[in-house]
């Protein structure tokens, strides 16, 4: 019996670190831009692209890709940390300066939260977005070709989607080289 309790120690102890590393490899992303306090991370993966998000602050965090208009026509990811539990939402910039839920406007929520949290007034998302999405609000992103950005980010303790950012910055970004200029 100790000989197989110890056989089962050994090989938690072998593999432990294994699982350990390839989390840390899973949590990595090709790319990363930093803007001010904001920093957003990307790897196009396959047919969807994985994104991190993560600003100074206690309040939410957000990217949108293709404004037409300010943030009109735009796909935006919004999301914030509260006790622990991230909300995300998937809008559409239906004004120049406003935004509302796809599932409001007719489409869907297209986004898969990976994870979240809030720490030393840092708040940070992971989430999952198609590339080519079958929702009419959404529209396709070409990883290939430039695609404009916005990033933005709220005041601190402000968990509401509702509430006017603190910061926001725009740049064209090509996600499958990293290359970046401004607009």
């Amino acid at each position: 019996m100790k000989r197989i309790v110890g056989r089962i120690a050994l090989t938690v102890a072998c593999l432990l670190p294994l699982t350990c590393s390839s989390s840390l490899v899973a949590a990595d992303y090709a790319h990363e831009i930093q803007a001010g306090k904001m920093a957003f991370a990307w790897t196009v993966n396959g047919k969807q692209l994985d994104v991190k998000l993560s600003a100074d602050t206690t309040g939410w965090v957000a990217i949108g890709f293709h404004p037409t208009d300010r943030m009109q026509g735009a796909d935006f990811i919004l999301g914030y940390v509260k006790d622990g539990k991230v909300s995300l939402t998937d809008d559409f910039g239906d004004a120049p300066t406003g935004h509302k839920p796809d599932a409001k406007l007719g489409g869907t929520e297209d986004v898969t939260l990976v994870g979240g949290s809030e720490e030393n007034g840092r708040t940070t998302i992971e989430f999952s977005i198609p590339l080519a999405s079958s929702d009419v609000n959404d529209g396709n992103i070409d990883s290939q070709g430039e695609t404009v950005v916005l990033l933005a980010y709220g005041p601190p303790d402000r968990d509401s989607f509702k509430i006017k950012h603190k910061f926001r910055t725009e740049m064209k970004v090509n996600l499958t080289t990293g290359a970046t200029s401004a607009l």
